[in-house]
């Protein structure tokens, strides 16, 4: 692998790794070896920076092993790629043409790379979407019980326990993996500082939002999908509305935001003057949602909890 320099995109799938460098494109397994000897690969060749698309957790163990060998990673949303790609009239897609498209993408948007993730967060994200996928098995299973023939009942509410327990199961691993890691810790009791934020949302903002704290409070409101976006055309103005961003991480603080403007004063307050001034419901929960996805960031950049009468600076 000769010196380039350049920035690397890379096409993850559960077996193998497409990797697009400056002399083409070449194929890799996506295992623990082949994965320590490709980061080894980019950082003699000075990779200023490599860029995947999020895929489901297949890209996980790629990100780790490039920052242990201190090569920068972006880990971007793969409607981002394809948007990319049609914007340069690119429809075919194969692997290949994927790995070169997210090359091309990141020397023409350069995505800011991921924070270092240590093994301790890499169990918590792992534990967090296991939490997820049960909350979504029970939901299932509870609305397959209103109408379940009495032949299938038994089975439904015997599995309904079992993941009720599993649940239970996940919870207390959750809370023992940031137990056990300091930084975490802090940055949980932050979090839970703020009236409406529970548990859970702090384990999820803790496992899937690491930038938080970090950037400013216009590309944490982008990463989440509360961001008004612009629809214009001419000299038509159209309603904004959020789009993209990661959807569980904005359901988590969507289900804190319902508490918040009850229970926090300072919520409350934001959301019923937006109220008064004639909003709808939901416009007003939205901004109420990036109201306090600011507060957060603030907090945690502040490296403080939460306190009713001390003012929150916006910028970061």
């Amino acid at each position: 692998m000769q010196k380039a320099g350049g920035i690397v995109g890379i096409d993850v799938s559960k077996r193998h790794l497409d990797v697009a460098l400056a002399g083409g494109v070449v194929r890799v397994g996506n295992d623990r070896l082949d994965l320590d000897i490709l980061a080894q690969r980019l950082r003699a060749a000075e990779t200023p920076l490599v860029v995947v698309e999020a895929t489901g957790g297949y890209e996980t163990a790629l990100v780790i092993a490039l920052q242990t060998h201190g090569v920068p990673a972006a880990v971007i949303n793969p409607r981002q790629a394809r948007d990319f790609a049609r914007a340069q009239g690119r429809l075919a897609k194969t692997d290949a043409i994927d790995a070169r498209i997210l090359a091309q993408y990141g020397e023409a948007m350069r995505p800011r790379p991921l924070p270092p993730i240590s093994a301790t967060q890499e169990a918590l994200a792992a534990l967090v979407a296991r939490r997820r996928q049960i909350v979504e098995m029970l939901v299932g299973e509870g609305n397959r019980l209103e109408l379940a023939h009495p032949q299938v009942r038994g089975w439904l509410e015997a599995h309904i326990v079992t993941l009720r327990d599993q649940l239970a199961q996940v919870d207390a691993a959750i809370a023992a993996s940031v137990a056990a890691n300091a930084a975490l810790t802090s940055r949980r009791d932050i979090l839970m500082s703020v009236k409406g934020v529970g548990p859970a949302t702090a384990a999820v903002l803790l496992a899937e939002l690491p930038e938080l704290g970090i950037i400013d409070n216009k590309k944490i409101a982008a990463l989440i999908g509360v961001a008004p976006m612009n629809h214009d055309s001419g000299q038509h103005r159209g309603q904004r509305h959020i789009a993209g961003g990661r959807p569980s991480v904005r359901c988590a603080l969507y289900m804190a935001t319902l508490t918040a403007v009850r229970h926090n004063p300072a919520l409350n307050a934001f959301y019923q003057r937006l109220r008064a001034s004639g909003k709808p419901a939901k416009v007003a929960l939205v901004a109420a949602m990036r109201k306090l996805a600011t507060i957060l960031n603030a907090l945690l950049r502040d490296n403080r909890p939460w306190q009713d009468h001390a003012p929150i600076q916006d910028g970061c």
